[in-house]
């Protein structure tokens, strides 16, 4: 599948996929021979390099901290190039309001217990991974009806809820704008492409390049429901498959 002829696209997902799941996302870190083997892979000149995240743009560019390489946070809404440049999705006023309403009720009325909410301007995360046991499905439950109730999209993650605003644009969505701005709108003729991501949120860029490219799904269950073509057992096999990728592409 691999071949130094080829160019080749690799997008990514952060948290869970290129970084271990942490107790709180600012503890999160790349391992540092995965860390390695992606600086490779962003240098090498057939290789273009990707990140999308469900973080806030500028947090996920301190957490990979990487030059000239393409960030997309809060599930693709926002996307910048190395050149400063960017894309961003503009949110109707009304969505944008609903949006800080429902920031605003969420802090009154679940942020408690360990639980807090993660304000990424255009979407949240609504963490509660050090509510006590007893507690996690009334809180949990609650802040999904919240998030209803403003017309967003409760997502579950690795215990935390994402709330998505109401457009049609995701990281499915993302990833194809930014092959196109890249490759043009033969993309996969272009090049080859390799997607990896670990929740319900990556399977939106699964989704869409089904049958274009191949798609990586990190996930501890065999059983396990996915538009991916394979499965990774769990985030620690990622640093084997960047190494491939690496050696595959040394001159």
């Amino acid at each position: 599948f691999l071949s130094i002829n080829n160019q080749l696209a690799v997008l990514l997902d952060y948290d869970g996929t290129l970084a271990p799941i942490a107790d709180n996302p600012a503890k999160t870190k790349m391992p540092a021979a995965l860390e390695a083997n992606l600086k490779r892979i962003a240098q090498h000149p057939q290789i273009f390099l990707a990140i999308i995240s469900g973080r806030g743009l500028k947090d996920v560019q301190r957490q990979v901290n990487i030059d000239g390489i393409i960030y997309a946070g809060n599930h693709g809404l926002e996307i910048e190039y190395p050149d400063g440049s960017r894309h961003d999705y503009q949110l109707p006023a009304e969505i944008q309001q609903n949006y800080t309403n429902m920031v605003k009720e969420l802090k009154e009325k679940v942020e408690k217990n360990g639980a807090w909410v993660e304000d990424k301007k255009v979407s949240l995360t609504y963490h509660y991974r050090d509510t006590p046991a007893e507690l996690k499905d009334q809180q949990k439950q609650l802040a999904s009806e919240i998030c209803k109730k403003y017309g967003f999209r409760p997502n579950q993650a690795h215990e935390a809820i994402e709330a998505k605003p109401p457009v049609n644009w995701n990281k499915g969505e993302a990833a194809l704008y930014i092959l196109n701005q890249q490759f043009g709108e033969l993309w996969s003729q272009e090049a080859m492409v390799l997607f990896a991501g670990d929740d319900t949120t990556d399977e939106d860029a699964m989704r869409v390049l089904q049958g274009l490219g191949k798609s990586f799904r990190i996930s501890a269950d065999a059983k396990i429901q996915t538009y991916a073509d394979f499965r990774l057992p769990n985030q620690g096999v990622m640093t084997d498959m960047l190494e491939w990728i690496a050696g595959s592409y040394a001159s």
